[in-house]
């Protein structure tokens, strides 16, 4: 917890060390008296990351602006430190989730009841990230408020780096955005082709279907390769969903068929015209050795991309604080989500993340009180 310890700081600051009194230099000894009184305050507080400590020391500088030069309001000052080490005390207390499925693409629990079990668990912002569609947004923002949860409309987008498939979370967006959703209904005009093309490969290798089953399954609108891995794991052709996709649906096996999804920087140009914030979701997941995933990372940022997940359901501690140490390297904002998808994977549950490895910047800093469910900035 960041404590403020300025009191100090601000009686025994020598206000006079180093002003020229002179009268050519007198207003600028007055701003370098009232700065120094600043800094003093600034630099006493714990335990806060510098890019804080900055947006702390402007406050303090806009409250001390009220008063003309000649005073220096050290009450003013030390209250405006209070109230906001406050805030971002009770920001950083907060249990968020910005990485969660509902029925609208793969997850098992409907938007409404996803939102219910996270006020069950105690989650105070939760995000809705569906694979390439934004369907599920309004039914589990009308519930997280009914239920008391702040909500951040999002997405999930599939994109193709190469030849390997990364997942980007698209953050606070505005689903009424056209431009996104002629990239999303690109997308899933795929993902329903895709569906197709991997039942008539399981039919060839002796799984008749598995299409209909996974539809089944579905929600109708969207069929992704989990509900190909829940069909066959229903069906006894595995014991789990991972040994569904280690056996049949990943590259070399029957079932696979290569994505065909959004480049990096289109898909973050989609989010960020939506008004939202761009973040590579699961990093430690992807099979990417150190420099290509640094390759990517600074693709991504120069693209316009904000965020990495240094926390997520699929990461242990250690992929947790090499991702921390990417961000800084990039200076990406840290997300934290569970990837939640149902109450099926006991070990992946809302409200049990870890907290951010020290020094990380979270990408909720911005995002002011826990109500602000909008978008930033003007879309198109």
């Amino acid at each position: 917890m960041t404590q403020v310890k300025a009191q100090t700081a601000v009686n025994g600051c020598s206000l006079n060390k180093g002003c020229n009194v002179g009268l050519g230099h007198l207003w600028d000894s007055l701003r370098a008296r009232r700065e120094a009184v600043i800094c003093c305050v600034a630099s006493r507080v714990k335990g806060m990351p510098f890019p804080a400590r900055r947006a702390l020391q402007l406050t303090a500088s806009r409250h001390a602006d009220m008063y003309p030069l000649y005073v220096t309001p050290h009450s003013r000052i030390l209250t405006a430190v209070k109230l906001f080490v406050l805030r971002y005390n009770m920001r950083m207390s907060l249990k968020y989730d910005l990485h969660t499925h509902s029925t609208a693409s793969d997850g098992t629990l409907t938007p409404a009841e996803l939102a219910r079990h996270a006020a069950r668990c105690g989650v105070d912002m939760l995000a809705l990230t569906d694979h390439d569609t934004t369907e599920g947004v309004v039914d589990a923002a009308r519930e997280a408020a009914r239920q008391g949860v702040g909500f951040v409309p999002g997405v999930e987008v599939s994109v193709s780096w190469g030849r390997q498939t990364i997942h980007l979370l698209g953050l606070g967006v505005d689903p009424a955005c056209q431009r996104l959703q002629a990239g999303l209904k690109g997308l899933r005009e795929f993902r329903s082709w895709r569906a197709e093309e991997i039942g008539r490969r399981l039919v060839k290798s002796g799984i008749p279907g598995a299409y209909e089953g996974a539809r089944a399954l579905s929600s109708g609108t969207l069929i992704a390769r989990t509900h190909f891995a829940r069909y066959l794991v229903d069906q006894g052709h595995a014991p789990t969903l991972r040994k569904v996709f280690q056996h049949f649906l990943v590259r070399g096996k029957p079932g696979y068929v290569p994505g065909q999804w959004a480049e990096l920087s289109e898909a973050v140009s989609w989010i960020k015209t939506a008004g939202g914030q761009a973040v590579i979701a699961h990093p430690a997941r992807y099979p990417l050795t150190r420099t290509r995933l640094r390759r990517l990372l600074a693709e991504f940022s120069e693209a316009g991309g904000e965020g990495l997940e240094v926390i997520s359901g699929s990461h242990s501690a250690d992929d947790s604080f090499k991702m921390a140490k990417h961000a800084a390297d990039f200076q990406l904002l840290a997300s934290a989500g569970s990837d939640y998808h149902g109450p099926e994977n006991p070990w992946i549950d809302l409200g049990r993340l870890p907290p951010f490895p020290t020094g990380t910047v979270p990408i909720w800093r911005g995002w002011g009180s826990i109500g602000n469910t909008g978008s930033r900035k003007k879309r198109a």
